[in-house]
């Protein structure tokens, strides 16, 4: 290190004169990381030449002309200068400084092979830096056919001018604030700025001034006042035009939008430089003479998914219609039915059908985008017309020519050679037609010839693509290459096939017979109005609704199977699963420390050209290692230096498992590799691997007694860990033999001279021909005894003397096989020579214990005692699942292909970004102490959940001196917080675990660093450490508290020389960003407290937030600080303050606060981390090689995004928890391994990715901001890498935890934000651009992974919807009787359809990913296992009830809006949810739903002549019956004390004071019914027309039920007139009427003239049971019709109150309105009563909440554990 950390000479004197006039700081600067601006500092990242070469660099300003603004000093550098000369914050300019200075520096630390000379900035470091980050501007410029304003050329390399073009974007883009979500934007002022600062160094002259030219705007904070204040009050104005998010996107201009004006040449023209202030541009949307929506309109509309993905409709509806024309035949097989030219012939309407769809989706884009068109872009509306009457035109002749086809044959009779003619001269025309499809494809074939001329701006390719696609910025060049796709391409042609195979097969086909008889039935015995005589066609069009709907939607079910088997393929290849436990784990611990060695130790780096033949190798290497081909792991004896770096490194992981509790004091001795101590010749594997071994051993020498000394020896040598347990254990006692006993004592050269001749004789080959093998056991128990003697705590001395004088006697007389006497001894040196009385006995006065604080030597015992006693596998150590799982995922990862790990020094610096708000930082005394309903805290939880690592903890605090427990709530409480903190989802979980990197870099810094003198030396000084230390190993030099946390001191940092902090500093930042740190400070928020805690444990964190500063009147200034926690001031320090144009956020709130701390991230990659993610030490070693991968090709591009693989954690806490974390393990594993390879089409979906930061940082970000249309805003980012050319990968050696939601209603919340999401981007311009954009199949990949999985989910619902609407109609219809009466009815495709919907229904589809996934990972028999646990938990309910939330939410997005961000909340979930809450939460999405769906299957049951054979009518209404119980049962279901008879009746009460409350205005939703229900007609008032009226559509489904069933009453006398129907009404009316009466009788008397009021009720009763009577006398009215009638009546109110929803800006004003509450408050009471009678029963039937809590809390019961007491509170007296 010496020689690339010293001071160069020629550079300090070149530099000196910049340094000296220096002016001094009487108080140091606050800096980041480095600190730059003293380079003379005692700094470890300022030994690098590197770092100093940077800033020496950019001190490079020479003869540039001064700006005449500001003071110049000597010391200031290139940044100084853009900064005054364009009028950049100060902070800006010190904070892109580091920016540049650590990057160049890092870049050039990985040059390979070194630069000649290390203190100058090497100039291909700057060049391709620059070229990199203006790789988008110059994109930019040549799309626009602008001339690019980089004026270098490459044969004359300017380093200073590379630095002032790079300088200048990063000076432009620290302070644009909100305008870094508009990458073009920034190219165009960069473009301009850019083109001023060449005129500066050209030294232009001013025209007007006569002086050098001087930029446009100048002076303090110039840019942030003159160019960003603009555009940002403009994107400000544009939000408070969408009035929160509630304004049709059409009426306003998003981010996107306004970036996009900037990828037209207008911009240009219309903007100008300096901008022109008065442009359109500016002007709000409200306002005339403003630019419109720009590049995309969103209209809020389904036929967005039809315009998106209109290639794969077209495909769907052109096979149905080929396979029913065909089907209808008759014929077994397809082409036997094409053989009739009849048949071919009608197959060719596909054409007629193709160009209907065409000017369907020509029509869609009129209406749709025509607010596009201006008279800047008249050309657009041109196209959009003309592709309209084209496609019109294209139906006309079609139509016209297929016409002439059967005029021709009618005329011929027959197929003519005219005929035929005619029929060529068609597909001649369709050739025409399909002419762009075919060019398509031949371009699919050959993709480069694609992007080769969609990325080339060349006018000619423009024109000639001009008709088929809008010329756009991003979305070109898109191909993949040739390999991949060839492997997409065949898995999508075998999926197909599959399902075209099916459909024909299984749906169309069996159709055809019940629709044809049902088409011939005539004379039908309607038993209602008919409007339509003699006519079944609405009856067919029913029968076939729900097989079209699972037709269209399947292909998802085989797309699922498909991708499961296949990703279960690539996991098997990549070796995933291959050590699943402990078992496996020590067949191949063996091969393990070469397997650390070869990953995770960096080899001499070769040159490239040798790159092909060490890949070979590398995989001989792998191939050996994995399956310990040739012994390739070398015997690592433990005087080899590998073997000690692996022991390190092995060592640190076991310990932080310890200080993580996860393992106990005596599991962290059984797993650890001691340091070579006692002399041991060979390495020491952990007592894990031999326990047992050293049995077995003594049993084989027992066995071969006469065998000679090799054939034993190669028997025990047959098992390396039985080689290595007997060679430890012999020199173990040798040398525990001679400690024991005084040095110079004669007892001391005795047992030397004992050891000396077993050693002679095992060198001579005659151990067992010198000694009796039969004497070993007993020698065995001897030592045995010996070595529990000095394990305890009080060592008897005078026992120790007896146990080593009876070990001396087995030696001497029964050991030797030759007996030798007294004499014989004494001559040997074996016996005392002193036989005087006085000597007193053997060993008497010879043994010396060591001291008692001596705790190297003490654990050595007993790891001999554990080797010499150990009987048992200990395949159940360690005992924590989690640590097992850890240690077995981290071990097989290192046998799977990764990148090697480059030095610490040569590896790309990275940093983490985390977005924080609010949440939990720390759990504070109260919240863990704080007792539930049921008398629970949440400790308590913890402590039951988490029971053995509670245990663990205590022990650890009895370790660090804790003496009673009551200590916990005292002087240990901080780590007791820590402790409950790290189990829960906050921050302190994710903060310690993000440290874990910095922890991993120092290490592997030391460890690439550290010469072998310095391993051995470095080894003997930790025993040496540990002799001196009374803790037991854990030796910390800070609090336990502090070192709890990432900053512990572990073993390992004791060898560290200093460097590693600095080369961990410059590789590795930590950025939270606590977006509201500030106010929680000025508040004194304890909150505030904890982060700050936080930085001072954690010294590579930094936090951002926004400072709100006032400056009176109203008026308030923003800022981006950074601060840090300075050690040495031992306070936090602000490092970095720049202001901002005005609030932060203008869009969504994470994406906002991410934007805001990007500026202060570093490194070449940033990973972006959740405030409810975890990490692992032993996975933050990997972090290299993961970063490595952005070298590889992955295709025909490197990676952009590097994938990485999620560990949900919070399984353990409920059955419900594990259903969602198994459902989310497979799609982030499983799902994501096949999105990435072969459909190369994964995209971002939230985190722990790693980007390429400085590829995002000039496209826009890590995510997207515009209100509510980028909810989700991270799956944009994907978006937006994919549409630029970015490539994402998916990588499975390495993961990182992730917390996920643990109760039904927060996994609700969490379902329903997710399925918004999706529905806002079923609308955006990302989704129709990659709709239109990719290749074919890669465009099913898309749809099927994010908007069509939840459009497929509510097709399901949808299905069951019309086939039960389909059933009732035809039952009450008749049709149903007819039919059967015919006995043509054929249910094979009915039951087809059932049999698939049950499929998905219960979760199957959901489930195989899973089942495969574990199987994978797991084993098959546990994987099936698990999935009958899950079944038998209620796992289908579950996932019915989550397909109902989707459905509920997608749908009603799509249609009305109202996405909006739902807190979930990370809590624990403890406490039982009231039955008023859980109707607020799911009435609408699912219990009004149900309660439909039941009345329907009710009433069929009723009047289906089917439903008479009870077996027919279960089969055909199971699968719907399930779907309702689910819906209604499974919030209660997964309810804590969801069926307590008495928590029941509390709820009734509580839900019945809801409906009744008559709070004020300001009632809130959980308090009034009234509230709660204006907030759930919230998306009706900002819906748009199409909206209100496709709602007013659905609602009418509810007066059928009144059509349906009044024709069935005994009133109507079996008549089907329509008067029948609309006297049925006169009910309606009466019941309002009565209802209104007594409503006002109420008002009117209720209070002062009561008796008026009840004679009011009296006369109403008394009228009705007049009515009643004279109906009975005089009509055929039965009374049976009374409760008959309610099914037809009841569903009539509802759909009127849901109709008057729609239009309550016209009711609300008028008397009708309080009707219409009262009313709805009436039906809301009812559905509350429906829904709590199966409740209320199952909780008055003895045993079933016992049930209830085990199938809630199985998993946990499987673990011993007592959830009982959590859930009913009876709390073991044991627990505090």
């Amino acid at each position: 290190m010496s020689l690339r950390q010293r001071t160069s000479p020629a550079v300090a004197s070149q530099y000196g004169a910049n340094r000296s006039s220096q002016p001094p700081n009487p108080e140091e600067e606050a800096y980041n990381i480095i600190p730059i601006h003293n380079l003379i500092a005692d700094h470890p990242s300022l030994r690098f030449p590197e770092v100093r070469a940077a800033a020496y660099a950019l001190r490079a300003v020479g003869s540039l002309r001064k700006p005449p603004f500001g003071a110049w000093r000597d010391h200031m550098d290139l940044l100084d200068w853009l900064g005054l000369f364009f009028g950049f914050q100060s902070d800006n300019v010190r904070n892109q400084r580091e920016h540049l200075v650590l990057h160049l520096a890092n870049a050039q630390m990985r040059l390979q092979p070194p630069p000649d000379n290390i203190d100058t900035l090497d100039p291909g470091v700057l060049r391709r830096f620059r070229r990199k980050m203006l790789s988008n501007y110059s994109a930019w410029c040549s799309y626009l056919g602008r001339k690019s304003n980089i004026w270098i050329r490459d044969s004359a390399p300017d380093p200073r001018r590379e630095l002032l073009y790079t300088g200048l974007y990063l000076l432009v883009w620290g302070e644009s604030a909100n305008i870094r979500f508009m990458p073009e934007c920034i190219c165009y002022i960069f473009h301009h700025m850019a083109m001023e600062l060449n005129r500066i160094l050209e030294d232009y002259i001013d025209e007007n001034t006569g002086q050098p030219v001087l930029p446009s705007f100048c002076g303090e904070n110039a840019y942030l006042n003159r160019v960003v204040k603009p555009i940002y009050k403009t994107v400000s104005a544009e939000v408070e035009e969408s009035k929160n998010g509630t304004s049709p996107h059409s009426a306003w201009r998003n981010y996107d939008d306004i970036n996009e004006y900037f990828w037209s040449p207008r911009c240009f023209q219309k903007l100008k430089w300096p901008m022109d202030l008065g442009s359109n541009f500016f002007v709000p949307s409200s306002r005339s003479k403003h630019v419109g929506k720009t590049g995309f309109v969103e209209q809020r509309s389904f036929w967005n998914l039809y315009r998106s993905f209109d290639r794969l409709w077209v495909m769907l509806i052109l096979f149905l219609q080929a396979a029913i024309i065909i089907a209808w035949e008759g014929k077994e097989y397809p082409w036997q039915a094409l053989e009739n030219r009849y048949v071919q012939v009608r197959v060719l309407t596909v054409f007629l059908t193709w160009s209907a769809l065409r000017l369907l989706q020509s029509l869609l884009d009129v209406g749709m985008q025509y607010s596009l068109v201006s008279r800047e872009t008249l050309w657009l509306g041109v196209r959009m017309v003309m592709k309209t009457v084209v496609a019109a035109g294209w139906i006309i002749v079609f139509a016209v020519f297929y016409a002439r086809i059967w005029t021709q044959e009618h005329k011929d009779r027959g197929w003519s050679s005219r005929a035929n003619a005619r029929v060529v001269n068609f597909l001649m025309v369709a050739l025409v037609f399909i002419f762009p499809e075919l060019l398509a494809l031949a371009l699919f074939v050959v993709p480069w010839i694609s992007n080769f001329l969609e990325e080339r701006n060349w006018r000619i390719f423009y024109m000639l693509s001009w008709w088929f696609q809008r010329r756009t910025f991003v979305g070109r060049g898109l191909r993949e290459g040739l390999v991949d796709n060839i492997k997409y391409t065949s898995f999508w042609i075998l999926v197909l096939a599959t399902k075209f195979s099916f459909s024909y097969f299984l749906q169309v086909k069996p159709m055809v017979a019940p629709t044809k008889a049902l088409l011939r039935l005539k004379n039908s015995e309607y038993e209602w109005h008919e409007f339509f005589d003699h006519s079944n066609r609405l009856a067919v069009g029913l029968l076939w609704l729900p097989v079209v709907l699972m037709y269209l939607m399947d292909l998802n079910i085989w797309y699922s199977i498909y991708s499961s088997f296949y990703g279960a393929g690539v996991g098997l290849l990549s070796h995933l699963g291959e050590i699943r436990n402990i078992q496996q784990l020590r067949l191949r611990f063996q091969f393990f420390a070469n397997a650390i060695k070869f990953n995770l130790m960096p080899e001499e780096q070769l040159l490239h050209g040798m790159a092909m033949r060490n890949r070979f190798n590398d995989a001989i290497h792998r191939l050996k290692l994995r399956y310990g081909l040739g012994r390739s792991y070398k015997k690592l004896e433990s005087n080899h230096i590998e073997a000690t770096k692996f022991a390190l490194i092995w060592n640190e992981i076991i310990s932080i498992f310890r200080e993580e509790d996860i393992i106990s004091d005596y599991e962290l001795e059984l797993l650890e590799l001691p340091q070579n101590s006692w002399n041991v010749r060979i390495i020491r594997w952990p007592c894990l691997l031999l326990c047992n071994e050293l049995l077995l051993a003594l049993s084989q020498a027992k066995e071969l007694v006469e065998a000679p000394d090799k054939w034993l020896w190669y028997k025990i040598c047959k098992n390396e860990y039985r080689r290595c347990v007997v060679i430890e254990s012999y020199d173990s006692i040798k040398h525990l033999l001679l400690q024991i006993t005084k040095f110079d004592s004669e007892e001391h050269s005795i047992i030397k001279v004992l050891f000396q001749e077993i050693d002679h004789s095992i060198e001579i080959e005659k151990f067992t021909r010198t000694f009796k093998m039969t004497a070993l056991p007993q020698i065995h128990l001897k030592l045995i005894a010996l070595l529990k003697l000095l394990s305890e705590p009080n060592k008897d001395p005078n026992k120790v003397v007896n146990i080593l004088q009876a070990l001396y006697e087995i030696a001497t007389r029964n050991f030797f096989k030759d007996q030798r006497n007294n004499d014989q001894l004494m001559e040997d040196g074996l016996a005392p020579r002193n036989l005087s009385p006085n000597a007193g006995l053997l060993f008497e006065n010879a043994v010396e214990l060591p001291d008692a604080n001596n705790e190297t030597f003490y654990r050595q015992v007993r790891r001999l005692h554990t080797i010499l006693t150990s009987r048992d596998s200990m395949n159940n150590i360690p005992k924590n699942l989690e640590a097992r799982r850890r240690i077995a995922f981290f071990s097989n990862s290192l046998f799977m292909n990764m990148p090697h790990a480059p030095q610490v020094e040569k590896m790309m610096a990275f940093s983490v970004l985390t977005p924080y708000y609010n949440e939990e930082v720390l759990y504070s005394k109260e919240q863990l102490r704080t007792e539930n309903e049921d008398g629970i805290s949440t400790l308590y939880y913890l402590q039951t959940i988490y029971d053995d690592e509670w245990k663990n903890f205590l022990e650890r605090m009895k370790r660090e001196g804790m003496k009673n427990k009551n200590e916990l709530w005292t002087t240990k409480l901080r780590d007791l917080r820590l402790w409950a903190s790290f189990r829960g989802q906050t921050l302190s979980r994710t903060v310690r675990g993000m440290m874990y990197y910095y922890r991993a870099l120092k290490m592997l810094a030391y460890l690439d660093a550290a010469s072998e003198k310095d391993i051995e030396e470095g080894s003997q000084e930790l025993i040496t450490v540990r002799r001196n230390d009374n803790n037991d190993g854990f030796n910390s030099e800070r609090s336990p508290s502090s070192r709890s946390l990432s900053r512990a001191s572990s073993s390992v940092s004791l060898l560290f020389k200093g460097h590693e902090y600095g080369t961990a500093l410059m590789k590795y930042t930590y950025v939270v960003a606590c977006q509201i740190y500030g106010s929680q400070k000025a508040k004194k928020d304890p909150h505030a407290e904890e982060i700050l805690y936080l930085m001072k444990n954690n010294e590579a964190l930094r936090v951002a937030y926004v400072d709100e500063v006032s400056k009176g009147r109203n008026e308030n200034e923003y800022y981006s600080v950074l601060v840090k926690y300075d050690q040495q001031l031992q306070k936090e320090v602000e490092i970095y303050r720049v202001r901002l144009p005005g609030p932060l956020k203008l869009g969504e709130g994470k994406p906002e606060n991410q934007n805001h701390a990007f500026i202060f991230t570093r490194g070449d990659a940033v990973q972006t981390i959740d405030m409810n993610q975890d990490n692992y030490f032993e996975e933050a070693l990997k972090m290299r090689n993961l970063l490595e991968e952005y070298k590889t090709y992955y295709g025909i591009r490197k990676p952009t995004i590097l994938g990485v693989r999620e560990h949900i954690f919070t399984g353990s806490v409920s059955s419900l928890a594990w259903f969602m974390s198994a459902q989310e393990t497979s799609f982030v594993t499983l799902g994501q391994r096949v999105l990435a390879n072969p459909l190369k089409i994964r995209m971002h979906y939230g985190h722990p990715d790693v980007f390429d930061r400085f590829w995002f940082l000039t496209r826009g970000g890590i995510s997207k901001a515009s209100k509510v249309i980028n909810i989700s805003e991270d799956i944009f980012a994907g978006f937006n890498c994919t549409l630029r050319g970015g490539n994402v990968t998916h990588h499975e050696y390495i993961q990182v935890g992730k917390g996920r939601d643990v109760g039904l209603n927060q996994i609700s919340m969490f379902e329903a934000k997710v399925a918004s999401g999706n529905g806002e981007q079923v609308l955006s311009r990302d989704v129709y651009r990659l709709g239109h954009r990719l290749d074919f199949f890669r465009m099913l990949s898309f749809f099927y992974t994010t908007v069509g999985f939840f459009f497929n989910t509510m097709m399901v619902v949808l299905t069951v919807y019309a086939f039960l609407w389909g059933r009732l109609y035809l039952a009450l219809s008749g049709v149903e009787g007819s039919a059967l009466a015919n006995k043509n009815s054929n249910n094979k495709a009915l039951g087809t359809i059932l049999n698939q919907q049950f499929i998905i229904q219960l979760g199957l589809f959901t489930a195989l990913p899973m089942i495969v996934e574990n199987s994978l990972e797991h084993g098959f028999l546990p994987a099936i296992w698990d999935f009958i646990t899950m079944q038998l938990q209620l796992s289908s309910v579950f996932y019915t009830f989550s397909m109902g939330t989707r459905t509920h939410f997608f749908g009603r997005t799509i249609l009305h809006g109202g996405a909006k961000y739902r807190a979930t909340g990370r809590g624990f979930v403890l406490q039982h949810k009231s039955f008023a809450e859980n109707y607020r939460l799911y009435a609408r999405s699912h219990f009004v739903k149900a309660i439909e769906l039941g009345l329907i299957l009710t009433v069929y049951a009723a009047y289906s002549v089917i439903a008479t054979d009870t077996f027919v009518y279960i089969a055909m209404t199971i699968t719907s019956w399930f779907l309702v119980v689910s819906w209604i049962m499974a919030p209660f279901a997964f309810n804590p004390s969801g069926f307590d008879w008495l928590k029941t009746v509390d709820d009734f009460d509580d839900f019945m004071n809801w409906i009744w409350y008559r709070g004020g205005v300001f009632a809130k939703a959980e308090q009034s019914w009234e509230t709660w229900w204006n907030e759930e007609q919230d998306h009706l008032r900002t819906t748009g027309l199409w909206g209100k009226l496709l709602e007013i559509i659905l609602d009418l489904r509810f007066f059928f039920f009144q059509y349906g069933i009044v024709y069935q009453l005994g009133i109507a006398a079996h008549s089907t007139s329509i008067a029948v129907y609309l006297l049925s009404w006169i009910y309606v009316v009466v019941a309002v009427a009565i209802s209104l009466t007594i409503a006002y009788a109420r008002d009117k008397y209720a209070a002062k003239e009561h008796i008026y009021y009840r004679l009011v009720q009296f006369l109403v009763i008394l009228l009705v049971i007049i009515v009643i009577v004279a109906l009975l006398e005089f009509t055929h009215f039965k009374f049976i019709d009374l409760f008959t009638s309610l099914l037809a009546f009841i569903p009539t109110g509802w759909g009127l109150i849901l109709i008057a929803q729609v239009f309550r800006p016209f009711l609300q004003r008028t008397l009708a309105w309080g009707a219409i509450i009262s009313l709805a408050r009436l039906y809301d009471i009812m559905f509350g009563v429906i829904v709590m009678a199966p409740v209320a029963l199952l909780s008055w039937m003895p045993g079933f909440q016992s049930m209830q809590t085990r199938i809630l809390f199985n998993e946990a019961f499987s673990r011993g554990l007592h959830i009982s007491q959590i859930v009913t509170g009876k709390k073991s007296k044991s627990k505090n």
